[in-house]
């Protein structure tokens, strides 16, 4: 799905980075290094995984693909696999919750997190406590488990970097590797370079005929939306960058070995975050699971393994918990209502699980609440009995009702419970 956070850019118009200390723009920091991935990739007949865990960048047929074969052409002795666990439209606040069920639980070697532009309108507190809640987790479940994160860049993004700074995002994911030892590699300073130079097309349809390649001129096309790199032009900056990375890495490395966790950075880190199956909650008659041999929806959206459906206003889900967070992990899409959430006994809130891309379905979190007394707090959705006005959340989008029957619906979709605590019977 390639797309960024719907309101990436509406928060980033209204940024506080400059309340943000920005760290210097520099291509690599090799801390620590790689050293349990280098010291087993190096012998004969290794079999190693590695897992990439990001957003709609990630996702593309770009840096991810082309790093993984140049490692298998690094290290012809040993076999490479990946874990693709992208999603596009997604940040680090959902990364934190899903890095067991698609990353972990298949025993990676190393893990690249790759979440700069996604989180590029989060508050930097939150993206403290969700990069670490990645570290800490992937730690302690895999002690051995190199980390790498990298950053990407969008022309929405790139002011800072015209500086000589990171953005916000990455600025603040640097405190997070600068505490652990963490390798970073932000692939957007050559992209960054030559934009300033005058040299960087940001948003343009690859030149076909001669005449459109002299027309450039020296001029390079980076995306064809300014954030998506075209796999042939602005990935191959993307995977250049790692390539002259991976030798500073790699004579940083030291004694392989597991990793230590230490004393957090930030105390309320999301280490104990949960991705709990739906049914954990007490589900009424209406709603039904879906079965991926029987039903296309749940077959393509295999992440959601607990996937249910319900559609008749007045359905609802409720559970108790204790804990600081919870959201409800599903789909958003065309047949898709509103829901009223009550939370304790604060006002009921109507929320849409339609929104202005949803001309197909997609994954989406329903946010219940954050920040919360560490207590045991009481959850209701219900299902709206009417239906938001599709046309006009559409219409701010462009997009337009196709097919009125693709659209109408008051239907939900959960598929898992996000949880920073524990559920309570």
């Amino acid at each position: 799905m390639k797309r960024i956070l719907p309101a990436l850019l509406t928060l980033l118009a209204c940024s506080h980075a400059a309340d943000f200390p920005l760290v210097p723009a520099e291509e690599v920091h090799a801390r620590k290094g790689l050293p349990n991935f280098f010291a087993k990739a190096t012998q004969p007949g290794a079999q190693l995984k590695i897992g990439y865990l990001g957003g709609s960048i990630t996702a593309q047929t770009g840096w991810r693909v082309k790093s993984l074969a140049h490692f298998r052409t690094m290290f012809p002795g040993a076999k490479l696999d990946e874990i693709n666990a992208a999603i596009g439209g997604t940040g680090s606040d959902l990364g934190v919750f899903r890095v067991k069920q698609d990353v972990l639980d298949q025993q990676p070697d190393l893990l690249f997190v790759e979440f700069a532009v996604n989180d590029g309108g989060a508050d930097p507190e939150q993206i403290f406590r969700c990069m670490e809640g990645i570290v800490r987790q992937t730690w302690r479940a895999l002690p051995t488990c190199d980390i790498c994160f990298v950053y990407t860049v969008t022309e929405a993004l790139v002011g800072p970097m015209l500086e000589g700074k990171y953005p916000r995002a990455a600025s603040a994911m640097e405190k997070i590797a600068d505490h652990y030892g963490i390798p970073s590699i932000h692939m957007g300073v050559e992209v960054a370079k030559l934009a300033k130079e005058g040299r960087l097309v940001w948003k343009a349809k690859l030149p076909k005929t001669d005449e459109e390649k002299a027309g450039l001129g020296d001029k390079f096309v980076f995306a064809p939306d300014s954030v998506h790199p075209h796999p042939e032009t602005g990935h191959e900056l993307y995977l250049a960058a790692i390539v002259r990375s991976l030798a500073p890495i790699r004579a940083a490395s030291g004694k392989a070995g597991a990793h230590t966790l230490g004393v957090p950075l930030v105390a309320d880190n999301y280490e104990r975050a949960q991705l709990l199956p739906i049914s954990d909650a007490k589900l009424s008659a209406g709603f039904a699971k879906l079965d991926p041999a029987k039903d296309e929806m749940a077959k393509r959206y295999v992440r959601l393994k607990d996937l249910h459906r319900a559609g008749t206003p007045g359905e609802t889900i409720t559970f108790k918990f204790k804990g600081t967070r919870a959201a409800i992990y599903d789909l958003v899409g065309p047949d898709c209502g509103q829901v009223i959430v009550t939370l304790d006994d604060q006002p009921a809130k109507i929320v849409p699980r339609f929104d202005a891309y949803c001309t197909n379905h997609r994954l989406s979190t329903l946010m219940l609440g954050t920040e919360l007394p560490d207590a045991v707090h009481t959850v209701k959705i219900e299902i709206h009995p009417e239906q938001p006005d599709k046309a006009a959340i559409l219409a701010k989008n462009k997009n337009t009702i196709d097919k009125p029957e693709r659209f109408d619906g008051t239907a939900i979709y959960p598929g898992a419970i996000l949880l920073m605590g524990e559920m309570v019977k």
